[in-house]
């Protein structure tokens, strides 16, 4: 099963389920951690950022705890910037836990691959401008400017989010798939004043 190229950042619930969807999809997957999303302000400037250029794939679990989380989100998105896709109640417990959930139903992390291909499926490819695999900002301007591989790499990349609003600590890769949907090129060198390298 070729992977799917998804343009649109994805958003989940926790960790396993950031796994799940990376297993089948080359995508910007967000996770809520749950109903930290509540809690964490810097999540949701995040997450509003990139829905101003991009729309928003929310996929959250099918039992009352996802509801919730999907309500929330969907509270803080212009409407024409979601896209709603949703799981079945299937009976059952992921294999990694010991007890089901309370409602009994598996979460995203649980539902069978091929069903979660199908559903993302119609996404495949459809704008890959956003797409953050298919970067105009690579590791490599990471790199020259400072961003990673050096030092003080996470001190810059902080103030680099703490300018965007976006959550401080993030992994090199994930700040520089968030960048590559809020600026550009362009953008991104007039901010860090390096000149563009002729080959």
């Amino acid at each position: 099963m070729e992977k799917l190229n998804i343009p649109f950042p994805i958003i989940v619930e926790g960790k396993y389920d950031k796994i799940k969807i990376h297993s089948i999809a080359d995508a910007y997957v967000i996770s809520t951690n749950g109903f930290q999303v509540f809690k964490n302000r810097e999540l949701v400037s995040l997450i509003r950022s990139l829905a101003e250029k991009t729309p928003i794939i929310v996929l959250t679990d099918s039992d009352g705890g996802g509801k919730v989380i999907r309500s929330h989100i969907t509270s803080v998105l212009p409407k024409e910037k979601l896209i709603q896709l949703y799981i079945p109640q299937v009976a059952g417990k992921e294999k990694r836990k010991t007890a089901p959930s309370a409602e009994g139903f598996l979460g995203v992390e649980g539902i069978d691959a091929e069903y979660l291909y199908r559903l993302l499926k119609p996404y495949h490819g459809m704008d890959a401008s956003f797409h953050p695999c298919k970067s105009s900002i690579t590791k490599l301007d990471f790199y020259l400017d400072g961003l990673s591989g050096k030092a003080n790499s996470a001190e810059k990349r902080n103030a680099l989010s703490r300018m965007l609003n976006l959550p401080v600590n993030m992994t090199a890769n994930a700040l520089l798939a968030a960048v590559n949907i809020l600026w550009t090129r362009e953008e991104y060198l007039a901010f860090t004043g390096r000149e563009e390298t002729q080959s």
